[in-house]
């Protein structure tokens, strides 16, 4: 049996598949398993509280069975959507409708959707996707239909005393890359990025959307951690939307990942596409997230969570993971990422004599679950000709998730740090 080109390309091998094999494959009889991979939030009681007492309304109305037994547009809920038009209309002064917002399975198809909407094939030419700001997302790396659509501007580094860095956004090379490069269909970049827990200032979103402007292109922002919900941003931040922007949003990290609800914000046309392609897809997106959490995100109450309990579970968890390394990594070569936000720590190991893919495999045999930091490197023309990204942490760098508790990141930290030392240069 033969697959198409679509066909093979989807089904590859790739680092998001790995990624999400790792989550629900057990290990080998008699490993303990350390997960530090994957991006399950953690199970957060006041919010787990909160969507009990919501269920237990469903169930007591019958609302729950009106919810189940039928179909909803392909836009998605359309009273969960013309709530939330409102809702952002009067918290942040927007000026959206009810034909501004969609509705997907997830972020991660809204981001397939988004990508293959403005990348692929175009009157002959062929559009890109450009990355700002490497490493970025897993999960985006293979979501191109057509090989090679994904492109990026490798960041600046800025390095500090106490075993911290930054990645940078490069200014002039992304204006120079977009002037050079017509065939670039939109910017796109996480926020707070997943992996490195970066959050672009407000000032650099600015920027990219002037420029996204200025070339007649989108500027897609992946939302999933961001505010106001889950709102896991440690730094000053607010929330950036115009007309130019697209801007994915998701329940997953405000404790939701499967009930699969992806949110889109755009202008008119973008959310007609979106709907148009869930229709072909997959008929609508699924209705249960948007009844659960609507009255939810309306009222204010799952903003309110977030923000008071949500943002600081996930600041003391960054906190007390970056304690961890420093005591366990002390007196080795080692910087991790400022932890700015999301569920993630990005650390960097210099003095590594092998990647991090093989280091993965080594890791994993002693129990503990990561990301290798390879995959989240994508996009170069030097990768393209077969050589390496050109970034001195291309095959250096793992993705930490401190989500579970603290006894399982302390000891697969320290597991890490003792492997470092016995695989370095």
């Amino acid at each position: 049996m033969e697959f198409t080109d679509f066909g093979n390309k989807l089904t590859e091998r790739s680092g998001i598949l790995e990624l999400m094999d790792d989550l629900g494959r057990p290990l080998k009889d008699g490993i303990k398993p350390y997960p530090l991979g994957g991006g399950n939030p953690a199970r957060i009681a006041e919010v787990e509280e909160l969507y009990e007492k919501r269920l237990y309304q469903m169930l007591e109305s019958s609302e729950i069975l009106s919810v189940i037994a039928s179909y909803d547009a392909p836009q998605g809920r359309m009273g969960f959507i013309k709530d939330l038009a409102a809702y952002f209309n009067k918290r942040y002064g927007w000026n959206i409708s009810d034909e501004n917002i969609a509705v997907t399975n997830g972020s991660q198809m809204s981001m397939f959707f988004l990508f293959n909407l403005f990348g692929g094939k175009e009157n002959g030419k062929d559009r890109t996707i450009l990355f700002p700001l490497m490493p970025e997302y897993v999960g985006y790396a293979d979501q191109g239909i057509y090989r090679n659509m994904m492109k990026s501007v490798p960041s600046k580094l800025e390095y500090f005393s106490d075993h911290t860095f930054k990645y940078i956004l490069d200014k002039d090379a992304v204006s120079e890359y977009l002037d050079c490069h017509d065939e670039v269909g939109a910017i796109a970049f996480s926020r707070p990025t997943n992996p490195s827990g970066n959050v672009l200032r407000d000032d650099e979103v600015e920027f990219l959307s002037d420029e996204a402007s200025k070339h007649g292109i989108p500027l897609i922002i992946d939302n999933a951690y961001g505010l106001p919900f889950p709102s896991i941003i440690f730094s000053d931040a607010k929330l950036i939307w115009n007309e130019n922007i697209i801007l994915s949003m998701s329940l997953s990290k405000i404790g939701l990942p499967s009930v699969r609800t992806g949110i889109v914000i755009a202008r008119k046309e973008v959310i007609s596409a979106i709907s148009n392609i869930n229709a072909i897809a997959s008929l609508t997106a699924g209705s249960f997230g948007q009844a659960l959490a609507g009255p939810l995100i309306t009222s204010g109450i799952l903003e309110k969570i977030a923000r008071e309990e949500v943002m600081p579970f996930y600041r003391k968890k960054s906190e007390a993971c970056q304690g961890y390394i420093r005591e366990f990594f002390d007196g080795t070569d080692y910087y991790y990422h400022k932890s700015e936000g999301s569920i993630f720590i990005w650390l960097y190991l210099p003095a590594l004599k092998m990647g991090t893919i093989e280091f993965y495999q080594k890791l994993k045999e002693k129990g503990v679950i990561t990301v290798p930091g390879e995959y989240s490197f994508y996009g170069s023309e030097e990768q393209v000709s077969g050589k390496p990204y050109p970034h001195e942490h291309y095959d250096k760098c793992l993705r930490l998730n401190y989500s579970a508790d603290d006894e399982t990141v302390r000891e697969g930290l320290r597991i890490i740090s003792e492997m470092y030392r016995l695989c370095s240069v």
